[in-house]
Order: structure tokens, then sequence, then C-alpha cells
């Protein structure tokens, strides 16, 4: 498997707290990646650590084929962490041509060509001191674009903006992946997004992950047969302590190449069976399994 970014036993330390402790992950070319954790989880510690900001305590990374910090590596590389600062008294537009000069020049056909794909084109030309937090992310998006990356780290995106805005990102994100391929790394707390739009995903918690994988197979791991039944009665006595009642119908826990054997064993039980479908679990209920995510902080946010 072709990979843009690896790391091994990767730690960074704060004093007796460890953001990253002993973190091995592979981030594969090509789709979109997520990665997802509480706060603490060590995920902005991650990206901090890949684009050169901070220094492991131990362990190694690389990035693109080449070590932290390899120049190379890094130009072949765009980010947005947390919501990106601009010079207020600038406009959008000349923020990028700010930063284009900086990155040794962008050409300005292609900076009106982000501006339209973020949907700053109407905003061009106005002050960022006026814009809201969703603009400045789009201008931050466009900011991390512009030179054309094959891997591009974007840490949430949607922060800010609105459903409208939100779906325009997503569509933007699947489109830099499956037409532009550009590698995307994504970090959200919107799960509902991250299923949406990501192929695969790694779930931090304490600094280490403890999912990783396709999102259809993680979520295909908590699937249910869901039935619409009568009577109920019966039907939670044959198919035992693996069922339980769901609002007017019944869950039950059986591996998919169980259900037709079950279904026959409903029938002849004299069970009036008027739907069964599978239900998967979505994103969110595997991230509070895996994490253990109780909603109170169990320790300094550092990640």
């Amino acid at each position: 498997m072709d990979t843009v970014i690896e790391t091994r036993a990767l730690t960074k330390a704060y004093g007796a707290v460890k953001a990253l402790d002993g973190l091995t992950l592979s981030i594969p070319r090509g789709g979109v990646y997520g990665v997802l954790g509480p706060n603490g989880a060590g995920k902005s510690t991650l990206f901090r650590t890949l684009l050169g900001l901070i220094r492991p305590t131990e362990g190694e990374a690389s990035v693109m084929g080449g070590r932290i910090g390899d120049p190379a590596s890094m130009r072949r590389m765009g980010s947005m962490i947390e919501t990106p600062r601009f010079p207020p008294f600038m406009t959008a537009r000349q923020v990028l041509e700010w930063l284009g000069r900086a990155h040794g020049g962008v050409a300005r056909t292609d900076i009106v060509a982000w501006l339209e794909r973020v949907g700053l084109s109407e905003a061009a030309d106005r002050k960022v001191r006026g814009f809201s937090v969703g603009m400045l992310q789009r201008l931050g998006v466009a900011a991390a674009l512009m030179t054309k990356p094959d891997l591009v780290i974007l840490d949430e995106p949607t922060s800010g903006m609105d459903p409208p805005g939100i779906q325009q990102m997503r569509a933007l994100i699947r489109s830099l992946a499956d037409h532009d391929g550009v590698t995307v790394i994504l970090a959200s707390h919107q799960l509902q997004e991250v299923q949406r739009v990501c192929d695969r995903v790694a779930i931090f918690n304490r600094g280490r992950v403890v999912a990783e994988g396709r999102v259809s197979d993680l979520t295909a791991s908590g699937e249910r047969l869901r039935l619409s039944a009568t009577p109920l009665a019966r039907v939670l006595t044959v198919l035992g302590d693996r069922a339980s009642l769901d609002g007017d119908g019944v869950l039950a826990a059986i591996p998919r190449h169980e259900g037709p054997a079950a279904i026959r064993a409903l029938v002849e039980a004299g069970v009036e069976i008027e739907e069964a479908r599978w239900i998967g679990a979505d994103l969110e209920a595997v991230f509070m399994t895996e994490t253990g995510w109780t909603g109170v902080k169990e320790r300094p946010h550092v990640g």
C-alpha cells in the first residue's frame, strides 16, 4: 500500500502528559482520510508534528516519503490547522496573492479559480476583517490548496458554516480526492459529515489509535436486523437475548449470514413479518464505543 504518512512509535510528552503515546499509523495515498477523537486525543499534536511546528519526544515520522521538515516533501503539502487568521486590512484576493508570493508565485487565474471553488468569488474584494468564521475557513482552505499540493490536512474546515456551506465543503473535499488526485486528511467533530465524505478513518484516544479502517467496515461491525412483526412477544421468545424492543419493532444482534435462518424460524413460529431490514451502526456509535467518551474531560487539553 502506497502511503503519504507513516509514524512509528511517535510520542510527544508535555511533562507527565503524553499528547501522543507511541503512535504508529500508516495513511494511504488517495481518497479522504478522517482523523477523529475527543479533545486532547492528540490530533492537533500529530498535525503540528507532521508540519514540523513541534518536535516529537520520541519516535519518527515521514511525510510524502521524506522526513519531517524535508523541503521537497513540505512543498507537496498544504494545511489549515484550526481557524486561520489573516491581516484584517487585506481583501480575500490580496491575502491569496500575498501568500502566493511567499510560496514563489501563484498565477492570478489560479487564485480566481480557488476563490470560486471555495465559494468566495462574490466576497473576493472584501476586507477580511468583516468575514464570518465560516468565510475565514473557506479562505483558509483556498490558501491551503492554491499551490496544488498532493496532500492537504484540513482541521475542522466546516467550523462556523451553515448547512449549505457544510454541503458545499463536503462536495469540494470529495472532488479534491476524486478529480484532483489530492489525498485529503480531515479532522472534524461533525461525525455525520465524516461518515459521508471519508473513505477511511482513524479514531484517536489518549494519544493512541484505538480503531482504524474503512468507514463501511467500522460501521458494519455494529449492524443489526430490525424487524416489524407481530406478535412482538413471540419474536423476542424465538430470538432470545439477542433481541430487544425498538419502538414498535425489534432489533436483533445477529450476523448477516444468520438472517435467513432467523427469519425462517420466526415464520415457522407463526410470526407475521411486515418488514426486515439491516441497520448499520453510525460512526458516532463506533466513536463512543471506542473512546469510552462520557462527556467529562478526564485530562488536560493538549491535543
